[in-house]
Protein backbone atom coordinates (compact mmCIF):
# COMPACT_ATOMS: atom_id res chain seq x y z
CA UNK A 1 0.00 0.00 0.00
CA UNK A 2 1.41 3.51 -0.83
CA UNK A 3 0.87 4.52 2.75
CA UNK A 4 3.55 2.48 3.60
CA UNK A 5 5.89 3.41 0.79
CA UNK A 6 5.53 6.95 2.32
CA UNK A 7 6.08 6.20 6.03
CA UNK A 8 10.02 4.34 5.16
CA UNK A 9 9.28 1.38 6.40
CA UNK A 10 9.84 -1.90 4.34
CA UNK A 11 6.38 -3.88 3.77
CA UNK A 12 6.51 -7.77 4.21
CA UNK A 13 7.72 -8.56 0.45
CA UNK A 14 10.56 -5.70 0.55
CA UNK A 15 11.79 -6.61 3.90
CA UNK A 16 11.87 -10.44 2.42
CA UNK A 17 13.87 -9.10 -0.55
CA UNK A 18 16.35 -7.04 1.63
CA UNK A 19 16.80 -10.12 3.89
CA UNK A 20 17.49 -12.30 0.54
CA UNK A 21 20.13 -9.45 -0.70
CA UNK A 22 21.81 -9.15 2.53
CA UNK A 23 22.40 -13.30 2.70
CA UNK A 24 23.19 -13.12 -1.35
CA UNK A 25 25.49 -10.32 -1.09
CA UNK A 26 27.48 -11.43 1.80
CA UNK A 27 27.60 -15.24 0.37
CA UNK A 28 29.29 -13.70 -3.27
CA UNK A 29 32.04 -12.04 -0.74
CA UNK A 30 32.71 -14.82 1.20
CA UNK A 31 33.16 -17.25 -2.02
CA UNK A 32 35.02 -14.60 -3.89
CA UNK A 33 37.77 -14.38 -0.84
CA UNK A 34 37.93 -18.21 -1.67
CA UNK A 35 37.96 -17.87 -5.10
CA UNK A 36 40.74 -15.12 -5.29
CA UNK A 37 42.92 -17.12 -2.93
CA UNK A 38 42.44 -20.91 -4.54
CA UNK A 39 41.55 -20.45 -7.93
CA UNK A 40 44.07 -21.92 -10.22
CA UNK A 41 42.66 -19.92 -13.21
CA UNK A 42 43.45 -16.29 -13.57
CA UNK A 43 39.92 -15.40 -14.87
CA UNK A 44 38.49 -16.93 -12.27
CA UNK A 45 40.57 -15.58 -9.27
CA UNK A 46 40.55 -11.58 -10.34
CA UNK A 47 36.49 -12.48 -10.55
CA UNK A 48 36.36 -13.87 -7.41
CA UNK A 49 38.21 -10.39 -6.02
CA UNK A 50 35.81 -8.46 -8.18
CA UNK A 51 33.22 -9.83 -6.15
CA UNK A 52 34.60 -9.22 -3.11
CA UNK A 53 35.31 -5.46 -4.51
CA UNK A 54 31.57 -5.00 -5.80
CA UNK A 55 29.70 -6.67 -3.72
CA UNK A 56 30.88 -5.86 -0.58
CA UNK A 57 30.68 -1.88 -1.81
CA UNK A 58 26.58 -3.10 -2.81
CA UNK A 59 26.61 -4.89 1.28
CA UNK A 60 27.14 -1.69 2.39
CA UNK A 61 24.64 0.37 0.51
CA UNK A 62 21.98 -2.21 1.28
CA UNK A 63 22.57 -1.91 4.72
CA UNK A 64 22.41 1.60 5.07
CA UNK A 65 19.61 1.51 3.32
CA UNK A 66 17.90 -0.80 5.74
CA UNK A 67 18.89 1.22 8.35
CA UNK A 68 17.33 4.09 7.29
CA UNK A 69 14.11 2.28 7.49
CA UNK A 70 14.95 1.52 10.47
CA UNK A 71 15.92 -1.98 9.99
CA UNK A 72 19.27 -3.54 11.16
CA UNK A 73 20.33 -6.75 9.20
CA UNK A 74 22.99 -7.41 11.98
CA UNK A 75 19.90 -8.97 13.58
CA UNK A 76 19.72 -11.86 11.33
CA UNK A 77 23.99 -12.13 10.85
CA UNK A 78 24.43 -15.29 12.66
CA UNK A 79 21.36 -16.80 10.58
CA UNK A 80 23.02 -15.70 7.67
CA UNK A 81 26.74 -16.85 8.87
CA UNK A 82 26.01 -20.60 9.27
CA UNK A 83 24.44 -20.52 5.79
CA UNK A 84 27.76 -18.59 4.56
CA UNK A 85 29.88 -21.17 7.00
CA UNK A 86 28.38 -24.24 5.09
CA UNK A 87 29.03 -23.30 1.59
CA UNK A 88 32.21 -21.81 2.07
CA UNK A 89 33.01 -25.22 3.99
CA UNK A 90 31.70 -27.21 0.89
CA UNK A 91 33.86 -25.06 -1.85
CA UNK A 92 37.06 -24.90 0.27
CA UNK A 93 36.81 -28.29 0.20
CA UNK A 94 37.90 -29.07 -3.69
CA UNK A 95 41.22 -27.75 -5.00
CA UNK A 96 42.21 -27.15 -8.82
CA UNK A 97 40.26 -27.22 -11.18
CA UNK A 98 37.37 -28.77 -9.89
CA UNK A 99 37.39 -25.33 -7.76
CA UNK A 100 37.35 -23.58 -10.79
CA UNK A 101 34.50 -25.11 -12.24
CA UNK A 102 32.38 -25.31 -9.42
CA UNK A 103 33.28 -22.01 -8.35
CA UNK A 104 32.13 -20.91 -12.21
CA UNK A 105 29.02 -22.80 -12.41
CA UNK A 106 27.93 -21.98 -9.07
CA UNK A 107 27.75 -18.33 -9.94
CA UNK A 108 26.71 -18.08 -13.09
CA UNK A 109 23.66 -19.88 -11.54
CA UNK A 110 23.74 -17.03 -8.72
CA UNK A 111 23.92 -14.19 -10.69
CA UNK A 112 21.28 -15.19 -13.05
CA UNK A 113 18.96 -15.52 -10.06
CA UNK A 114 20.30 -12.58 -8.79
CA UNK A 115 19.38 -10.70 -12.74
CA UNK A 116 16.54 -11.88 -12.38
CA UNK A 117 15.18 -10.88 -8.66
CA UNK A 118 16.61 -7.46 -8.71
CA UNK A 119 14.35 -6.66 -12.37
CA UNK A 120 11.39 -7.86 -10.52
CA UNK A 121 11.53 -5.47 -7.56
CA UNK A 122 13.47 -2.96 -9.39
CA UNK A 123 9.88 -3.08 -10.99
CA UNK A 124 7.65 -4.07 -8.15
CA UNK A 125 8.97 -3.23 -5.01
CA UNK A 126 7.03 -1.50 -2.64
CA UNK A 127 9.50 0.92 -1.33
CA UNK A 128 11.03 3.81 -3.99
CA UNK A 129 14.14 3.83 -2.62
CA UNK A 130 14.68 0.18 -2.54
CA UNK A 131 13.00 0.20 -6.44
CA UNK A 132 16.04 2.85 -7.05
CA UNK A 133 19.07 0.54 -5.57
CA UNK A 134 17.56 -2.11 -7.08
CA UNK A 135 17.88 -0.27 -10.65
CA UNK A 136 21.01 1.07 -10.06
CA UNK A 137 22.39 -2.34 -8.84
CA UNK A 138 21.37 -3.99 -11.59
CA UNK A 139 24.09 -3.14 -14.53
CA UNK A 140 26.81 -4.22 -11.91
CA UNK A 141 24.96 -7.76 -11.34
CA UNK A 142 24.22 -8.00 -15.49
CA UNK A 143 28.13 -7.26 -16.09
CA UNK A 144 29.22 -10.04 -13.01
CA UNK A 145 26.39 -12.57 -15.09
CA UNK A 146 28.41 -11.53 -18.55
CA UNK A 147 31.82 -11.83 -16.96
CA UNK A 148 31.21 -15.31 -15.41
CA UNK A 149 29.48 -16.64 -18.10
CA UNK A 150 32.21 -15.85 -20.63
CA UNK A 151 34.78 -17.04 -18.34
CA UNK A 152 32.53 -20.58 -18.06
CA UNK A 153 33.01 -20.92 -21.95
CA UNK A 154 36.23 -20.32 -22.29
CA UNK A 155 37.10 -23.36 -19.33
CA UNK A 156 34.87 -25.66 -21.62
CA UNK A 157 36.12 -24.40 -25.08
Amino acid sequence: NSANAQSGKFNKDDLKFVKAAALGGEMEVALGKIAADKATNADVKAFGQKMVDDHGKANDELTKLAQSKGYDLSVDKDKRQKKIDKKTDDLSKKTGSDFDKDYVDDMVKDHEKDVNDFKKQAEKANDEDLKKWCAQTLPTLEEHLKMIKDIQAKMKG
